[in-house]
């Protein structure tokens, strides 16, 4: 097993390779190639200096360069005198070369050398002249070395004897030396490594590096490199840098202390920061977070408990007050160890989570409930109402009443700021107390219901609602809501449709006097786009549920009904659907904020149902309505899923530009929601059109989520599409094949040739690429036949595009012309800017040779960032012989990247080999090699690896 493996059966770690430090080892070695050289490398505790120097030492051996002789200071109460430097020299005795005279004043300091080394001088009686001399005496023994490298670590902690003969010998050193000191910037005891102020003198190689905690891409490579496998997620690695700040050590140590390392790093959302939560603090670090406390008075520590249990930085005020005894010196005492830091403006926190639950779990129980106390109180009186952290005070000071309160107050403002999962747990925790009283009970498992449907992933709320089952505080009324949304998450999150349609059945008969919650559980079970009933199944719900909707005691009902009923339908491609709407308020009639949210719902769904089937200028007309009602009754759950359609409409319609940073931003806000797995599918899209091929993958793979069986069907059959159509055009026809058939099969499963438009130009493709010609003339004739009276603008056009390729494929030139006409009409009237492009390309055969045609194609693939589509028309151009112009006219980009540049460089920081990038933008290696040293250049960065954009 390769170093930095973890063992999949013992679940051990071996040290990883070094991460993040390619441009610092190669400073490092360059200095010491222009000798005399000294290089300071400063970095608080943890951060990676002994390592670099590890690594440089090891460098410097297979390079062959001059002997490298470590030693480290010790943080002792009285360190010795010249200790480091004496324990360098002691191993040196096979490099000395005719030591001078003045060398024998270290014979009696350095008995290993003393056969080596000249008689010692008889004493001079003066102190500062014996001092001169010793410090003489190191200089020319250094000098008899030879070409040396001296190592000093952690000289923060050296004498300053050490300090002094360290100046001296800088100020005029033997040429061959290089001199490579760390140290921690906190723990000097002045505000330099060497005593004062020093500067490196003329001819004197001087080099000052600093060690910078790792950012979230060189957090997720420590991992990978921990587990022995690129698995570990993003948000995983962004939970860990916010743990840990990003410093090596603690990072190291947290995944060590992972229960199931392999299983763990996966963990997305919310889960990531769960599973960090529910690891120990590791006792190395702890250790070292123990030490540095020692080292402050004791009211400065107390300072430091009061801290821990604010858990959040803090201005000087509450901190003080919560200690009870602290004064500002005591803060500062606190912020020189490097114990606490100032996180934002007059704000004072703990460098990292792990230091502050280090200190948390120190505490004994009566005073840390004694500071919660204290914490409560002074939180309280802010003008402001933290009301989050009042929760957890009160919670943990025993105060039943006020946990009680805030749990309700931080669980709703949890929920406006779209934080489901937090609103969750806060309900949950209540929920869990054996002492929350029935009625309470009641109130809030009715809420938590509410939050039943939002999405929350990995079977979360199926497990958080199954508890409710057994509580016997619920009154039947709301046991009955319990079973009912048990049985809609048992189908949605989880896959398992039987057991979920008898927990619906049995809500069902218990809802007997609650119509309204009755027809709302039957509209839910009638959404067609999960489960494994066909359309025409859910279609017949739909009718049964809508034939109630007049019967409906209140508008209110209706409105909530028809949210979801009208979308049911219009995603299907139900013609009647545009009438039904009429049905819905006006938005300038509602005043109700209840009625608001599910006029809202309904815009929205309607929107998205729209997307999905071909009408975009009417999908863009709903949402922009629906997201304006959402915002006015601060329904963030309806605003997400209404911007994951947006980015899907802007992608489908061709508008590209930071399209790729707002789908990563929007991942991340709803990462905890299942509306994700739309936003993954675009996210795919845009990455295969730019030759990101993992990247691409790891999207299209991620739309499934964790229960297949559960997979909304129009993401699923589009992602297959997606990866089906990327190894395709990549050559890979044989690996296509298992998504094509995953794809056919599901909309063949559920009737849902309304939604084939994103798969079948891809399956024909493929049969035709294995020569199956029968079986594309089957699909084809299959989806014609599904889409009769069906409202299905892309599935048509997608339609006719797929017999245009057979008519090309039987060699049918005439009609093949025709038929592309059509369909590029077609795509051309949706707005699909991309799609009918590629047609265009296609249409012209693959013996396309026009350069000017070419050329026209190459502009448009440009303009639309189509990276890939760009790359392939220029090869095709160059083949003929004619020229391709750059898009912006032919000049210099001086220190700018070029567009081709542009895209080497978003490669590169993808993690592409030079073979990827070659094969993504139809240029041969050496030439990608070229690229790669312009992007290195021009971004300023030593290696392939750091290269960001």
């Amino acid at each position: 097993m390769a170093d930095g493996c973890a063992d999949p059966l013992s679940g051990r770690f071996r040290s990883p390779p070094m991460i993040g430090r390619d441009a610092e080892l190669a400073a490092l070695l360059d200095a010491v190639r222009h000798p005399p050289s000294a290089v300071f490398v400063a970095g608080q505790a943890g951060v990676g200096k002994s390592r670099l120097v590890t690594e440089f030492a090891a460098a410097a051996a297979r390079d062959g360069f001059p002997r490298v002789i470590t030693g480290s200071c010790q943080p002792l109460p009285e360190p010795f005198p010249y200790g480091v430097l004496l324990d360098c020299l002691s191993q040196c005795g096979d490099l000395l070369r005719e030591p001078g005279p003045a060398t024998g004043a270290l014979r009696d300091h350095l008995p290993e050398l003393a056969d080596r080394l000249p008689p010692a001088p008889r004493p001079l009686g003066d102190p500062h002249a014996e001092r001169h001399r010793v410090f003489r005496a190191v200089r020319d023994l250094l000098r008899a070395l030879g070409p040396a490298v001296l190592v000093l670590e952690d000289l923060q902690w050296a004498d300053e004897k050490t300090r002094r003969v360290l100046r001296f010998v800088l100020a005029n050193p033997p040429p061959d030396l290089s001199i490579v000191a760390t140290y921690r910037r906190e723990d000097l005891p002045s505000v330099a490594p060497l005593g004062h102020a020093f500067h490196v003198p003329h001819g004197v190689t001087g080099v000052d590096l600093v060690l910078r905690p790792f950012g979230v891409a060189d957090v997720r490579a420590m991992i990978d490199a921990l587990v022995g496998a690129a698995v570990t997620s993003r948000r995983f690695a962004e939970a860990v840098l916010r743990e840990t700040a990003g410093i090596p050590f603690v990072v190291e140590e947290t995944v060590r202390a992972l229960r199931d390392p392999m299983r763990d790093v996966r963990a997305e959302g919310d889960s990531a920061r769960r599973v960090l939560a529910g690891v120990d603090v590791p006792a190395s670090v702890a250790d070292t977070i123990e030490e540095r406390l020692a080292t402050l008075p004791d009211a400065a520590r107390i300072l430091t408990e009061a801290a821990s249990v604010l858990g959040v930085p803090e201005t000087p005020e509450v901190l003080n007050t919560v200690a009870g005894e602290a004064e500002v010196a005591h803060l500062i005492a606190s912020v020189e160890s490097g114990v606490l830091v100032e996180e934002t403006v007059n704000r004072y926190g703990f460098r990292h989570n792990i230091a502050r639950r280090a200190v948390y779990a120190s505490l004994p129980g009566p005073r840390r409930r004694e500071l919660h106390e204290r914490a409560f109180a002074a939180l309280s009186a802010l003008d402001h109402t933290p009301v989050a952290s009042l929760c957890a005070h009160a919670k943990a000071a025993g105060m039943k009443a006020e946990w009680l309160r805030y749990s309700e107050l931080a669980a709703k403002v949890a929920e406006d700021a779209n934080d489901v999962s937090t609103a969750v747990d806060l309900l949950v925790e209540v929920l869990s107390d054996a002492e929350t009283s029935p009625e309470v009970a009641n109130r809030l498992a009715t809420k938590l219901c509410d939050h039943a449907l939002t999405g929350l992933p990995g079977g979360v709320m199926t497990a958080r609602v199954e508890n409710l089952l057994s509580d016997p505080r619920l009154a039947p009324d709301v046991r009955a809501q319990v079973h009912l949304w048990f049985g809609l998450l048992l189908q949605r999150e989880t896959g398992s449709l039987d057991r979920g349609a008898e927990e619906i059945t049995l809500a069902l008969g218990l809802l007997g006097d609650q119509p309204e919650r009755t027809v709302r559980g039957m509209a839910a079970m009638a959404g067609p786009y999960l489960g494994s009933a066909s359309i025409a199944e859910h279609q017949r719900s739909l009718d049964r549920v809508e034939g109630i909707v007049d019967h409906l005691p209140t508008r209110e009902l209706r409105t909530a009904l028809l949210a979801t009923t009208l979308g049911g339908r219009l995603i299907v491609g139900d013609p009647s659907t545009w009438e039904r709407i009429a049905r819905l308020p006006s938005p300038s009639d509602v005043r109700d904020p209840e009625e608001l949210h599910h006029l809202a719902r309904a815009h929205c769904n309607l929107a998205d149902a729209c997307s999905w089937i071909g009408h975009y200028a009417k999908a863009w007309e709903f949402l922009r309505d629906g997201i304006v009602l959402a915002k006015r009754v601060g329904s963030s759950y309806v605003v997400g899923t209404a911007e994951a359609t947006a980015a899907r409409l802007d992608w489908l319609s061709g508008r590209w530009s930071d399209l790729g940073q707002r789908l990563d931003n929007l991942i991340e806000t709803y990462a905890d929601l299942l509306l994700t797995t739309d936003l993954h599918l675009t996210r795919g899209w845009l990455a295969a059109a730019r030759g990101e091929w993992g990247r691409a993958e790891e999207a299209f793979q991620a739309t499934t989520g964790p229960y297949p069986a559960a997979q909304v069907f129009p993401v699923g059959i589009s992602a297959a599409g997606g990866m089906a159509g990327m190894l395709l055009s990549r050559g890979k026809v044989a690996e296509a094949e298992e998504h094509v058939r995953r794809g056919v099969t599901m909309v063949r499963s559920k009737g849902a040739w309304v939604w084939s438009g994103d798969l079948l130009p891809q399956a024909v493709d493929y049969h035709l690429a294995v020569g199956d010609v029968d079986a594309a003339r089957l699909l084809v004739s299959e989806t014609a036949s599904g889409l009769r009276g069906v409202d299905a603008p892309l599935a048509r056009a997608g339609l006719a595009a797929c017999r245009a390729r057979l008519a090309a494929a039987t060699n049918d030139r005439v009609e093949a012309d025709r038929l592309y006409r059509e369909a590029i009409d077609l795509h051309w009237d949706l707005g699909l800017s991309y799609r009918a492009t590629q047609l265009a390309e296609q249409a012209e055969g693959e013996t396309l040779a026009d350069a000017e045609v070419l050329e026209a194609l190459t502009r448009s693939y440009d303009a639309l960032g189509a990276t890939v589509d760009a790359a392939r028309c220029r090869h095709r151009s160059r083949s003929t012989g004619a020229a391709t112009p750059s898009p912006r006219g032919r000049r210099g980009y001086g220190s700018e990247l070029s567009p081709r540049e542009q895209d080497v460089a978003r490669l590169l920081a993808g993690g592409h080999t030079n073979q990827e990038i070659a094969q993504a933008l139809f240029l041969s290696r050496r030439t990608v090699e070229e690229y790669v040293v312009k992007v290195r250049r021009k971004l300023n960065v030593s290696s392939r690896h750091d290269v960001r954009l």
